[in-house]
C-alpha cells in the first residue's frame, strides 16, 4: 500500500517505513502528525483518489529531527550598471517516517508487522534445520573418526604378514637352475686341462733324439 500526500507545497509519494525531508513543521522531534492532504492511496489493484483529497484515508507520521538543506546560491547582476547580487540559503528541513496508512479502515503499518513476524517464523524454522543438520553432520564425524583408527590398525596388520608372490618364487626358481647350470659347466673345464696335457710330450721326444 502506498500514498501520495501534499506538504509545504510538494508532493510525495509515500510507503509505511519510508523517510523523508519536507518544510519544516512546527512539531517536536518524537511526536506523530497527521497529514491533512491525502491525494491518493492504492492498495494493490484498488485505489482511491482524492477529489482534492481522499476522505476516507489517512497517512500519519513521526518526527525523527530537524535538518537543513544544502546552500543555494542566488546571483543577480544587471549588465552596464555594475549592479551585483548574491545570497545564499539554506532550507530549514524536518525529517519525518511515514508509520501508518489507513484506508477504509485498513492499516497498512499492521499489514507490514503480519508480514514481519511471518518473516521472523520462517528465519526460525530455518534456523532450527540448520542446527539439526549441524548436529548430523557433527555425529557423523565423530563415527568417522571413530572407524578409522580401526581401519589403521588392519591395515597395518595386513602388511605385516607375508606376501606369497609369484614373481618372486619365479625368479628363485630361475636362480636355482642358473646356479645348477654354473655347477655342471665346472668339472668340464677340468677334464679339457687334463686331456690337453698329454700334447707336450713329442716335443721333449724330439729333443732326446737330437741330443
Amino acid at each position: 500500500m502506498y500514498a501520495v500526500i501534499e506538504t509545504g507545497g510538494k508532493q510525495y509519494r509515500v510507503e509505511v517505513g519510508t523517510e523523508l525531508e519536507i518544510e519544516r513543521l512546527d512539531v517536536d522531534n518524537g511526536e506523530t502528525v497527521a497529514f491533512d492532504r491525502v491525494l491518493l492511496i492504492a492498495d494493490g489493484e484498488t485505489a482511491a483518489i482524492g477529489t482534492p483529497v481522499v476522505a476516507n484515508g489517512s497517512v500519519a507520521g513521526e518526527i525523527l529531527r530537524r535538518d537543513r538543506g544544502e546552500k543555494v546560491i542566488s546571483f543577480k547582476y544587471r549588465p552596464k550598471a555594475r549592479r551585483r547580487v548574491k545570497k545564499g540559503h539554506r532550507q530549514e528541513l524536518t525529517v519525518v517516517r511515514i508509520s501508518d496508512i489507513v484506508l477504509d479502515g485498513k492499516s497498512a503499518a499492521k499489514e507490514v508487522a503480519q508480514a514481519e513476524q511471518e518473516r521472523q517464523t520462517e528465519r526460525q524454522r530455518l534456523e532450527q534445520a540448520a542446527r539439526r543438520q549441524a548436529e548430523q553432520d557433527a555425529a557423523l564425524a565423530a563415527k568417522l573418526a571413530a572407524e578409522k583408527p580401526a581401519k589403521a590398525e588392519a591395515k597395518v596388520d595386513s602388511k605385516s604378514e607375508p606376501k606369497s608372490d609369484t614373481k618372486t618364487t619365479a625368479k628363485r626358481s630361475t636362480a636355482k637352475a642358473d646356479t645348477t647350470e654354473a655347477a655342471d659347466k665346472k668339472p668340464a673345464a677340468r677334464k679339457t686341462t687334463s686331456k690337453s696335457a698329454p700334447a707336450s710330450k713329442p716335443s721333449g721326444a724330439r729333443k732326446s733324439n737330437k741330443d
